[in-house]
């Protein structure tokens, strides 16, 4: 008989049902003829994009869906504990086993545990888990949601005797180079009558697997009740994580009975010590640093919002290498696979719960601030649900080092949206210029926007009660007024979103505050607000990644602000990026034609990367680089250098006239070392070229290869304007579970298999099945012949945790 914990992941073998279907909670439903699907899903992606249904979510439809699952466990198992744990379920779900409704939650981004010991079978009876989903309301956020079990389900069997869901919880209270404290608390759970004496075994693991520190104790756990208990170690030289050097250790921590294991859990450790200073900013390990971030969305295009741990690892790789050493998780909790992922790749962290308290925010359904709104949301649900939702995420969190500060809110004082206050008397303008009259003056019948500082001080309360080892944050639109009511006071550090005009004077005003950029824009001017002040430690750019919804209006289903498209393809304003953050060298070459270079957005920066224009235009060519100087060549012709020092936008013109050939510039670096880009004229697209990110796969039904597809030139050069429809098909143990090209008007929908190229690219996305052999992906289009890649998928061997 299994002594110890047992986790088994659930997410395959599921049946769906799409619509409402009112006895489907009963055990013995016939769900024979639903579809089959396999978790994470997310259904709105397999729909058509339509006008009728909402901007701020991507156009997308939400809806009544449910689920069932069989599951059966073993008779040796009998008389453990069995808990189901959903990692995120947009939204108001309802769970039932073997008929025998366990219960509800609203919030679509919390995730949620279930003891159902009460209601399992053992041995030969199955056992049947039904969801029902109901995402109705599609209006009822500013961005894209999803709908359906979009994260990770999975069940865990424990003894009687175990430790309870989050009921492990490390700090490092004391830190230096030369020795940790390393603090252990174990809260263990009794299901038995009768009291039970364990023993409690923490043992402190690094990367080798090498044992660095053990504690031992014992403990007696009355019956049927709960019990705290606490343990450290002290760590000689520890090895310090930062985003730099992440590194993490292994505790393992063990219960015994009578010698015998009964139960056991793993947890990363980090070990790092920070400080925030008024005067001075950030430090992290005695070190004064920035924090270079961007604020992230949880979807990622034609995936939507079950978005497999591989896919944010190629995105995580990318801002890394742009400089990013932050990341604001808005705004709302993450996938917990997104957070190991920061820990193991080293991102400083913002933890962030909500959008929206109990005061309803305008709903854009017809086009971004475009009038009249909607006003669906987590409004209704947060009065009852807030505090149990923000502690869900802090427990749930709190084990993680890259997490830095936990966010309670974003913008919930966004001007008359709803709050109001007789401060709006003094107000005088407006930027937007579309809002009605009435938006931009006081109005007495709304909520007074007082009351935040009521509800910020009992959620500042609440995270305290689960974690006092970071500061408690929240995103402020309009502090103007919010350091009037006491909302800001009620935070230990206050996060100014596009409010850097405002540093100077209360930096003075609130000298021993601390005030950072929870949200930015991505000019030049907001950056040098933050490097050039020591006071503020960091900035949060809007946004790292283009997200479905937010959307400006038909036929644009995605907010396009991003460095990275959903594809995770790198944009131009990438580069410009690159050059602002990394201390490595960067050198990018874009084009475009002059009279069109004052046009766009503020995020333009100078053109794309291809050489293909008319002979006599004139162009300006553009270098993105940190290097000190650089000298640009026309066919081998120099064009004359530029230094870096000279440039007041931080990157390098010239205006040149263009003629057919090789663009190529040679950046020096402040070691004397060049660095090139080149442009070259292509000819007509010609063919396909298709790569994918591994070559092999493991046949677990979960994991998953990114394929790019590219159009080339005869000569194997990629041809930036090519949008030809490109047609996928997949042979073998494999299924093409998503096609993206980053195009934010492409409204083909996601189901389709065929797409067209965006700038020559277009990605897929390729699962395995539980079966070994070869995936075969062909891509074809007309006039450029087909090209295939081949995986293998292979089988591994399954670990059960002992």
């Amino acid at each position: 008989m299994n002594k110890g914990r047992i986790i088994n992941h659930i997410n395959l073998g599921w049946k769906f049902y799409r619509g409402d279907e009112p006895s489907a909670w009963y055990k013995g439903f016939d769900d024979s003829d639903w579809r089959n699907v396999t978790l994470p899903h997310d259904w709105s992606v397999e729909e058509p994009f339509s006008e009728e249904h909402s901007s701020g979510t991507g156009y997308l439809p939400g809806g009544i869906g449910w689920y069932r699952k069989s599951i059966s466990l073993p008779s040796d198992l009998q008389g453990k504990r069995v808990f189901i744990t959903f990692e995120g379920v947009y939204n108001n779900s309802q769970v039932w086993c073997n008929s025998y409704y366990i219960g509800k939650r609203p919030y679509g981004y919390s995730s949620f545990t279930y003891d159902i010991t009460d209601f399992i079978s053992f041995g030969d009876s199955p056992n049947v888990i039904t969801v029902k989903v109901d995402h109705k309301d599609i209006a009822d956020s500013r961005w894209f949601t999803g709908s359906g079990i979009y994260r990770d389900v999975y069940v865990t069997v424990t003894d009687q005797v175990h430790m309870d869901t989050y009921g492990v919880f490390v700090t490092t209270p004391e830190v230096s180079e030369e020795q940790a404290t390393v603090a252990v608390d174990v809260r263990l759970s009794n299901g038995n009558a009768k009291d039970e004496s364990v023993q409690i075994r923490n043992v402190l693991l690094d990367q080798a697997g090498q044992i660095v520190q053990t504690v031992n104790n014992s403990v007696t756990v009355s019956g049927e009740s709960i019990k705290d208990t606490e343990q450290s170690m002290i760590v000689a030289n520890p090895k310090l994580w930062s985003p730099d050097t992440p590194y993490l250790y292994t505790l393992r921590t063990e219960v015994s009975k009578d010698g015998e294991l009964i139960d056991h859990v793993e947890t990363p450790v980090g070990i790092r010590w920070f400080t925030f200073d008024p005067a001075q900013g950030f430090f992290l390990n005695g070190v004064n640093m920035k924090m270079k971030g961007v604020c992230v969305h949880h979807d990622a295009g034609g995936l939507g919002a079950a978005v497999p741990a591989k896919v944010w690892v190629r995105r995580l790789e990318a801002l890394k290498e742009m400089g990013c050493n932050a990341i604001r998780m808005s705004h709302n909790p993450p996938a917990s696979n997104l957070l190991d992922l920061c820990d193991q790749m080293g991102f400083l962290v913002i933890d962030e719960a909500f959008d929206e308290w109990e005061g309803v925010k305008n709903k854009w359904s017809t086009g971004h601030n475009v009038y009249p709104p909607k006003h669906f949301g987590y409004y209704e649900d947060f009065p009852q649900w807030g505090e149990i939702d923000l502690k869900e995420m802090v427990l749930r969190d709190r084990n993680h080092p890259s997490i830095i500060m936990w966010s309670i809110g974003n913008e919930v004082d966004y001007p008359n949206d709803p709050y109001c206050h007789p401060y709006f008397e003094t107000m005088t303008g407006n930027n937007d210029a579309n809002k009605p009259a009435a938006e931009r003056q006081y109005d007495p019948n709304k909520p007074n926007a007082d009351r935040l500082a009521t509800i910020a001080r009992r959620l500042a309360k609440a995270v305290k009660e689960c974690d006092t080892t970071r500061p408690v944050t929240a995103a402020l639109a309009f502090p103007e007024l919010s350091n009037l009511t006491g909302y800001a006071e009620a935070l230990d550090i206050v996060g100014y979103n596009y409010k850097e005009h405002m540093y100077k004077d209360d930096l003075q005003q609130y000298p021993d505050r601390v005030t950072y950029g929870s949200e930015n824009s991505s000019s030049l001017e907001a950056w040098l607000a933050v490097r050039d002040n020591d006071a503020i430690s960091a900035q949060f750019i809007w946004t790292g990644i283009d997200y479905l919804g937010e959307a400006r209006g038909w036929p644009v289903r995605v907010a396009g602000a991003g460095f990275l498209d959903t594809a995770g393809f790198k944009k131009t304003s990438y580069y410009y990026r690159q050059s602002l953050w990394s201390d490595k060298p960067v050198v990018f070459l874009t084009a475009m034609k002059a009279d069109e270079a004052e046009k766009g957005s503020r995020r333009w920066t100078g053109g794309d990367p291809y050489w293909n224009f008319e002979a006599g235009e004139l162009m300006r060519v553009s270098c993105h680089t940190n290097c000190e100087e650089a000298e640009l060549f026309l066919n081998g012709r120099s064009l004359g250098s530029k230094k870096l020092a000279d440039a007041p936008r931080l990157y390098l013109t010239w205006e040149i006239t263009y003629e057919e050939g090789t663009l190529e510039v040679a950046a020096k670096a402040q070691d004397g070392a060049i660095h090139t880009c080149t442009l070259s004229t292509v000819s007509k697209p010609a063919q396909l070229q298709v790569k994918v990110d591994t070559a092999e796969l493991h046949a677990d039904g979960q994991d998953i290869a990114h394929i790019e597809i590219q159009i080339t030139d005869d000569d194997g050069r990629p041809v930036y304007t090519a949008d030809h429809p490109i047609a996928l098909s997949i042979e073998g143990p494999g299924e093409i579970i998503g096609m993206e090209n980053g195009n934010i008007q492409d409204l083909e929908p996601y189901s389709s298999r065929t797409r067209k190229a965006h700038h020559g690219k277009l990605l897929a996305y390729v699962r395995t099945t539980t079966q070994v052999g070869e995936i075969v992906v062909t891509a074809e289009a007309e006039g450029l012949g087909t090209s295939k890649v081949t995986i293998k998928s292979v089988d591994i061997v399954e670990t059960v945790q002992a």
